[in-house]
Protein backbone atom coordinates (compact mmCIF):
# COMPACT_ATOMS: atom_id res chain seq x y z
CA UNK A 1 0.00 0.00 0.00
CA UNK A 2 1.18 3.52 -0.81
CA UNK A 3 2.58 5.10 2.36
CA UNK A 4 3.08 8.62 0.98
CA UNK A 5 0.67 11.47 1.64
CA UNK A 6 0.09 13.35 -1.60
CA UNK A 7 -2.23 16.32 -2.15
CA UNK A 8 -4.74 15.46 -4.87
CA UNK A 9 -7.06 18.46 -4.56
CA UNK A 10 -6.93 21.98 -3.12
CA UNK A 11 -9.73 24.50 -2.70
CA UNK A 12 -9.59 28.12 -1.59
CA UNK A 13 -12.22 28.73 1.10
CA UNK A 14 -11.05 32.25 2.01
CA UNK A 15 -7.89 34.23 1.31
CA UNK A 16 -6.17 32.49 4.24
CA UNK A 17 -8.16 29.27 4.59
CA UNK A 18 -7.59 26.30 2.30
CA UNK A 19 -9.12 22.84 1.97
CA UNK A 20 -6.84 19.95 1.02
CA UNK A 21 -7.73 16.43 -0.04
CA UNK A 22 -4.77 14.20 0.77
CA UNK A 23 -4.30 10.67 -0.52
CA UNK A 24 -3.20 8.88 2.65
CA UNK A 25 -4.75 5.38 2.64
CA UNK A 26 -3.08 4.18 5.83
CA UNK A 27 -4.58 7.10 7.75
CA UNK A 28 -7.98 6.96 6.06
CA UNK A 29 -8.35 3.24 6.76
CA UNK A 30 -8.91 3.80 10.50
CA UNK A 31 -10.23 7.39 10.64
CA UNK A 32 -13.32 8.25 12.69
CA UNK A 33 -15.30 11.47 13.38
CA UNK A 34 -13.59 13.71 15.92
CA UNK A 35 -10.03 12.60 15.24
CA UNK A 36 -7.09 14.59 13.87
CA UNK A 37 -3.78 14.21 12.04
CA UNK A 38 -0.31 15.56 12.70
CA UNK A 39 1.60 16.93 9.74
CA UNK A 40 5.03 18.37 9.08
CA UNK A 41 6.12 20.14 5.91
CA UNK A 42 9.91 20.15 6.22
CA UNK A 43 12.66 18.35 8.12
CA UNK A 44 13.23 21.39 10.32
CA UNK A 45 9.57 22.38 10.60
CA UNK A 46 7.28 21.95 13.58
CA UNK A 47 4.57 19.33 13.79
CA UNK A 48 1.03 20.70 13.88
CA UNK A 49 -2.28 18.99 14.67
CA UNK A 50 -5.14 19.44 12.17
CA UNK A 51 -8.72 18.20 12.66
CA UNK A 52 -10.05 15.78 10.05
CA UNK A 53 -12.78 17.40 7.96
CA UNK A 54 -13.64 14.34 5.89
CA UNK A 55 -12.31 10.89 5.09
CA UNK A 56 -12.97 8.12 2.59
CA UNK A 57 -11.73 4.65 3.33
CA UNK A 58 -12.56 3.45 -0.20
CA UNK A 59 -10.68 6.32 -1.88
CA UNK A 60 -7.95 6.38 0.77
CA UNK A 61 -8.30 10.12 1.31
CA UNK A 62 -8.28 12.53 4.22
CA UNK A 63 -9.66 16.06 3.88
CA UNK A 64 -8.34 18.84 6.11
CA UNK A 65 -8.94 22.58 6.42
CA UNK A 66 -5.97 24.81 7.27
CA UNK A 67 -6.07 28.49 8.19
CA UNK A 68 -2.92 30.58 7.92
CA UNK A 69 -2.21 31.93 11.40
CA UNK A 70 1.56 31.51 11.76
CA UNK A 71 4.76 30.43 10.08
CA UNK A 72 4.06 26.71 9.82
CA UNK A 73 0.44 27.02 8.73
CA UNK A 74 1.65 29.47 6.03
CA UNK A 75 3.95 26.75 4.71
CA UNK A 76 1.06 24.30 4.67
CA UNK A 77 -1.37 26.55 2.78
CA UNK A 78 1.36 27.20 0.20
CA UNK A 79 1.37 23.51 -0.79
CA UNK A 80 -0.15 22.66 -4.16
CA UNK A 81 -1.77 19.67 -5.85
CA UNK A 82 0.83 16.99 -6.46
CA UNK A 83 3.00 17.95 -3.50
CA UNK A 84 3.86 15.28 -0.94
CA UNK A 85 3.43 16.11 2.73
CA UNK A 86 6.64 15.04 4.46
CA UNK A 87 4.88 13.67 7.57
CA UNK A 88 1.16 12.93 7.80
CA UNK A 89 0.46 10.86 10.91
CA UNK A 90 -2.85 9.66 12.22
CA UNK A 91 -5.61 9.17 12.91
CA UNK A 92 -4.95 10.46 16.42
CA UNK A 93 -7.18 11.25 19.37
CA UNK A 94 -10.35 9.49 20.41
CA UNK A 95 -13.42 9.23 18.23
CA UNK A 96 -16.20 11.48 19.52
CA UNK A 97 -19.01 9.55 21.28
CA UNK A 98 -22.10 10.13 19.16
CA UNK A 99 -25.74 9.27 19.96
CA UNK A 100 -27.86 6.85 17.96
CA UNK A 101 -31.08 8.81 18.32
CA UNK A 102 -32.45 12.25 19.09
CA UNK A 103 -31.80 15.69 17.58
CA UNK A 104 -28.22 16.96 17.61
CA UNK A 105 -27.20 20.57 17.11
CA UNK A 106 -23.70 21.04 15.67
CA UNK A 107 -21.98 24.40 16.08
CA UNK A 108 -18.96 25.46 14.04
CA UNK A 109 -17.09 28.71 14.52
CA UNK A 110 -14.70 29.94 11.83
CA UNK A 111 -12.63 27.12 10.36
CA UNK A 112 -13.98 24.87 13.12
CA UNK A 113 -16.88 24.33 10.74
CA UNK A 114 -14.73 21.81 8.91
CA UNK A 115 -14.36 19.64 12.00
CA UNK A 116 -18.11 19.25 12.58
CA UNK A 117 -18.84 17.95 9.07
CA UNK A 118 -17.79 14.32 9.75
CA UNK A 119 -19.97 14.39 12.88
CA UNK A 120 -22.96 15.50 10.81
CA UNK A 121 -22.42 12.78 8.24
CA UNK A 122 -22.12 10.02 10.85
CA UNK A 123 -25.11 11.27 12.84
CA UNK A 124 -27.27 11.30 9.73
CA UNK A 125 -26.08 7.77 8.93
CA UNK A 126 -27.30 6.71 12.37
CA UNK A 127 -30.70 8.29 11.81
CA UNK A 128 -30.17 11.23 14.17
CA UNK A 129 -31.74 14.55 13.18
CA UNK A 130 -29.05 17.19 12.61
CA UNK A 131 -29.29 20.98 12.86
CA UNK A 132 -26.09 22.90 12.20
CA UNK A 133 -25.20 26.45 13.23
CA UNK A 134 -22.07 28.00 11.72
CA UNK A 135 -20.63 31.42 12.37
CA UNK A 136 -17.98 33.86 11.20
CA UNK A 137 -17.16 37.53 11.57
CA UNK A 138 -18.42 38.38 8.10
CA UNK A 139 -19.87 36.73 5.00
CA UNK A 140 -16.48 36.40 3.30
CA UNK A 141 -15.22 34.20 6.15
CA UNK A 142 -18.09 31.72 6.16
CA UNK A 143 -16.78 28.35 4.97
CA UNK A 144 -18.19 24.98 3.91
CA UNK A 145 -21.85 25.98 4.21
CA UNK A 146 -22.60 23.92 1.09
CA UNK A 147 -20.80 20.83 2.38
CA UNK A 148 -22.28 20.92 5.88
CA UNK A 149 -25.71 21.77 4.53
CA UNK A 150 -25.72 18.55 2.52
CA UNK A 151 -25.55 16.53 5.74
CA UNK A 152 -27.86 18.70 7.88
CA UNK A 153 -31.63 18.73 8.17
CA UNK A 154 -31.35 22.45 8.91
CA UNK A 155 -28.45 24.86 8.43
CA UNK A 156 -28.26 28.25 10.17
CA UNK A 157 -25.55 30.75 9.19
CA UNK A 158 -24.54 33.56 11.56
CA UNK A 159 -22.28 36.56 11.00
CA UNK A 160 -21.15 39.09 13.56
CA UNK A 161 -21.81 41.99 11.17
CA UNK A 162 -25.10 40.66 9.80
CA UNK A 163 -23.79 40.41 6.24
CA UNK A 164 -25.20 36.88 5.94
CA UNK A 165 -27.88 35.02 7.85
CA UNK A 166 -28.45 35.67 11.55
CA UNK A 167 -26.93 38.93 12.82
CA UNK A 168 -24.96 37.92 15.89
CA UNK A 169 -23.11 35.09 17.56
CA UNK A 170 -23.90 31.40 17.17
CA UNK A 171 -25.10 31.27 20.77
CA UNK A 172 -27.69 33.93 19.98
CA UNK A 173 -29.14 31.75 17.23
CA UNK A 174 -28.94 28.71 19.50
CA UNK A 175 -30.98 30.54 22.15
CA UNK A 176 -33.60 31.48 19.54
CA UNK A 177 -33.95 27.90 18.35
CA UNK A 178 -34.22 26.60 21.89
CA UNK A 179 -36.87 29.19 22.70
CA UNK A 180 -38.78 28.08 19.60
CA UNK A 181 -38.86 24.51 20.89
CA UNK A 182 -36.21 22.94 18.66
CA UNK A 183 -36.01 19.94 20.95
CA UNK A 184 -32.24 19.44 20.81
CA UNK A 185 -30.99 16.45 22.79
CA UNK A 186 -27.25 16.80 22.15
CA UNK A 187 -24.83 19.59 21.22
CA UNK A 188 -21.34 19.40 19.71
CA UNK A 189 -19.22 22.50 19.07
CA UNK A 190 -15.84 23.26 17.49
CA UNK A 191 -14.27 26.69 17.15
CA UNK A 192 -12.35 29.40 18.99
CA UNK A 193 -12.08 28.95 22.74
CA UNK A 194 -14.30 31.96 23.62
CA UNK A 195 -17.04 30.60 21.35
CA UNK A 196 -16.89 27.13 22.89
CA UNK A 197 -16.96 28.63 26.36
CA UNK A 198 -20.08 30.61 25.45
CA UNK A 199 -21.69 27.46 24.06
CA UNK A 200 -20.86 25.63 27.29
CA UNK A 201 -22.44 28.37 29.39
CA UNK A 202 -25.56 28.57 27.22
CA UNK A 203 -26.16 24.82 27.06
CA UNK A 204 -25.53 24.33 30.78
CA UNK A 205 -28.04 27.04 31.62
CA UNK A 206 -30.56 25.41 29.27
CA UNK A 207 -29.91 21.86 30.47
CA UNK A 208 -28.62 20.66 27.08
CA UNK A 209 -25.75 18.09 27.14
CA UNK A 210 -22.80 19.43 25.17
CA UNK A 211 -19.34 18.40 24.05
CA UNK A 212 -16.64 20.68 22.66
CA UNK A 213 -13.31 20.00 20.99
CA UNK A 214 -10.23 21.35 22.76
CA UNK A 215 -8.11 20.99 19.62
CA UNK A 216 -6.95 24.66 19.85
CA UNK A 217 -4.84 23.62 22.86
CA UNK A 218 -2.90 20.88 21.11
CA UNK A 219 0.80 21.24 20.33
CA UNK A 220 2.56 17.95 19.58
CA UNK A 221 -0.59 15.80 19.58
CA UNK A 222 0.88 12.83 21.45
CA UNK A 223 0.69 13.86 25.12
CA UNK A 224 4.48 14.19 25.35
CA UNK A 225 4.75 17.97 25.70
CA UNK A 226 1.99 18.51 28.26
CA UNK A 227 0.99 21.75 26.55
CA UNK A 228 -2.66 20.73 26.19
CA UNK A 229 -3.22 19.64 29.78
CA UNK A 230 -6.61 20.76 31.03
CA UNK A 231 -8.88 20.11 34.01
CA UNK A 232 -12.10 18.27 33.18
CA UNK A 233 -14.38 17.35 36.05
CA UNK A 234 -11.53 17.97 38.46
CA UNK A 235 -9.19 15.57 36.65
CA UNK A 236 -6.05 16.56 34.76
CA UNK A 237 -6.36 15.31 31.18
CA UNK A 238 -4.70 15.91 27.82
CA UNK A 239 -6.70 17.29 24.90
CA UNK A 240 -4.75 15.23 22.36
CA UNK A 241 -4.84 11.73 23.86
CA UNK A 242 -7.91 11.91 26.12
CA UNK A 243 -9.95 14.02 23.70
CA UNK A 244 -10.16 16.20 21.77
CA UNK A 245 -13.89 16.16 22.67
CA UNK A 246 -14.91 16.64 26.30
CA UNK A 247 -18.04 17.35 28.30
CA UNK A 248 -18.33 21.12 27.89
CA UNK A 249 -19.89 21.55 31.33
CA UNK A 250 -16.92 19.91 33.09
CA UNK A 251 -14.09 21.92 31.49
CA UNK A 252 -12.12 24.51 33.45
CA UNK A 253 -12.23 27.18 30.75
CA UNK A 254 -10.18 29.66 32.80
CA UNK A 255 -7.29 27.21 32.73
CA UNK A 256 -7.87 26.30 29.08
CA UNK A 257 -7.91 29.95 28.03
CA UNK A 258 -4.69 30.62 29.95
CA UNK A 259 -2.97 27.74 28.18
CA UNK A 260 -3.80 29.32 24.83
CA UNK A 261 -1.16 32.00 25.48
CA UNK A 262 1.59 29.68 26.78
CA UNK A 263 3.66 29.85 23.58
CA UNK A 264 2.55 33.26 22.38
CA UNK A 265 6.02 34.79 22.74
CA UNK A 266 7.64 31.98 20.72
CA UNK A 267 4.93 32.24 18.07
CA UNK A 268 5.53 35.97 17.72
CA UNK A 269 9.28 35.40 17.35
CA UNK A 270 8.64 32.75 14.69
CA UNK A 271 6.41 35.11 12.71
CA UNK A 272 9.00 37.88 12.92
CA UNK A 273 11.75 35.54 11.70
CA UNK A 274 9.55 34.38 8.83
CA UNK A 275 8.83 37.96 7.83
CA UNK A 276 12.51 38.85 8.01
CA UNK A 277 13.46 35.84 5.88
CA UNK A 278 10.85 36.74 3.28
CA UNK A 279 12.21 40.28 3.14
CA UNK A 280 15.75 39.04 2.66
CA UNK A 281 14.73 36.57 -0.04
CA UNK A 282 12.67 39.23 -1.79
Amino acid sequence: MDTTARIIDKRDLTDITKLFVVHAPLVARNAAPGQFVILRVSETGERIPISITDFSQSAGTITIVVQEVGRTSALVVALEVGDVVLDFAGPLGAAVPLPDEGHAVLIGGGFGTGAVYPLARELRRRGVRVSSIIGARTQELVILADLLGSESDELHVCTNDGSLGFHGFVTGRLEELLDAGAGFTHCFAVGPMPMMRAVAQTTQRRGLPAMVSLDPLMVDGTGMCGGCRVSVGGKSLFACVDGPFFDAHQIDFDEAQARMTTYQEQENISRELAGHAAGVEG
